[in-house]
């Protein structure tokens, strides 16, 4: 079974040199002007020991990775008193700096160690704001639905080798969507978690797809898997935090769970994934 969905993931994943454009390379945004449109963007801090990256898309609610508020040693939730996200975090300042009230995940999350990618679809969780963000230069994302294979996609993250700035790739694509997840081409690292994966609508305005969950290689090819990001599962997060829009019930249908199941074949030469 296990070397079976190995084949299906390999399968439904091109390679990145078959798409007609290649990955683009990494933007620092060093500069107002180069991160301007993206301040909505964040690191968000966990105590003293970690960062990952979030994304607003309310004034006081932050989109990341579920498996940041875990604690890798002990695989223990970790306090909410112990996040901060910095929005727009550039050259050692925030345009705002909040802490976090109360945390919500994919209730069919299950956090299984930095090696644990089977539940990466449910990666994702909201983050409540101790006060909403007001500065008129932060402006909260949308949020779309999961982008087909083939489609080009881009990223804004912080890294462990660009922690007090985030890089743009403003070009990317999907190569395979197993399991509910996203296989992408682009390119993310250590602190990179819970970083939003956007699409360009018809009017030029970048929309949340995915957020990402891990990296790796596939076929010797540097990837990076995202989650699934759905309007059902988002107004359950919601719900949780007690934010979902008034005019909207509350949706009592359970998301399907899709366990991502990946294993390297003999020969070495199969999937290799890590949280970033």
């Amino acid at each position: 079974m296990r070397a079976w969905l190995v084949a299906m993931i390999l399968g439904v994943c091109a390679p990145v040199n078959a798409l007609a454009d290649g990955p683009s390379a990494l933007k620092s945004l060093i500069t107002a002007g180069d991160s301007k449109g993206w301040e909505g963007v964040g690191r968000l801090d966990i105590g003293r020991r970690s960062f990952c990256t979030g994304a607003l898309i309310e004034p006081d609610i932050v989109l990341t990775a579920a498996h940041c508020l875990f604690d890798p040693d002990t695989l223990e939730r970790i306090d909410d008193g112990e996040v901060r996200f910095l929005a727009g975090w550039r050259n050692g300042r925030a345009l705002a700096d909040r802490g976090i009230k109360s945390a919500a995940i994919h209730p069919d999350y299950v956090y299984e160690g930095p090696e644990g990618m089977a539940y990466a679809a449910q990666d994702v969780a909201l983050l409540a704001l101790n006060a909403p963000i007001q500065n008129n230069s932060v402006t909260p994302f949308k949020t779309d639905e999961r982008p087909r294979k083939g489609d080009a996609v881009g990223v804004v993250s912080y890294a462990l080798n660009r922690s007090n700035r985030p890089a743009l790739q403003e070009l990317c694509h999907v190569m395979g969507r197993p399991s509910g997840s996203l296989v992408m081409s682009c390119e993310i690292d250590l602190g990179s978690s819970g970083a939003p994966v956007f699409v360009m609508s018809d009017d030029g305005e970048p929309r949340i797809v995915s957020v990402i969950s891990a990296k790796g290689f596939l076929r010797g090819q540097p990837v990076s898997v995202g989650t699934g990001l759905d309007s059902g599962s988002l107004l359950q997060l919601r719900t949780a935090l007690g934010s979902a829009p008034e005019a909207t019930a509350p949706t009592s249908q359970k998301p399907t769970v899709r366990r991502l199941t990946i294993d390297a074949p003999s020969n070495g030469g199969g999937a290799k994934f890590l949280r970033p």
